[in-house]
């Protein structure tokens, strides 16, 4: 199985910056894309931006202007770049990996482990 590992979560302030990098275990070409998710306690796991092999990206509108999805294909990693962070954006935020091109959660294959980012008023 691949594995993806995320970090860079933390606590920051309203309006404070965050880079958050996920790691495969391995170069998944097969992957069309990869994506960042978020669930924060008692909601629903949301679709966040994903990004495909050559680069093409799409955002939730959530996110959309804030936050930016970026892959490094040489080594094996996705970042999330989120500027302009708020209170609403606090959630734990997973990255994975999907053979479509979707932002349906349950057409992503696998899933790392989560990091936590909690933003401060």
């Amino acid at each position: 199985q691949v594995q993806l590992v995320e970090s860079g979560g933390g606590l920051v302030q309203a309006g404070d910056s965050l880079r958050l990098s996920c790691t495969a275990s391995r170069r998944t070409f097969s992957s069309t894309a990869m994506g960042w998710f978020r669930q924060a306690p008692g909601k629903e796991r949301q679709f966040v931006a994903y990004i495909t092999w050559s680069g093409g990206t799409y955002y939730a509108d959530s996110v959309k202007g804030r936050f930016t999805i970026s892959r490094d294909n040489a080594r094996n990693t996705v970042y999330l770049q989120m500027n302009s962070l708020k209170p609403e954006d606090t959630a734990g935020y997973y990255c994975a990996r999907t053979t479509a091109i979707t932002t349906v959660d349950k057409e992503y294959d696998d899933w790392g482990q989560g990091t936590q980012v909690t933003v401060s008023s």
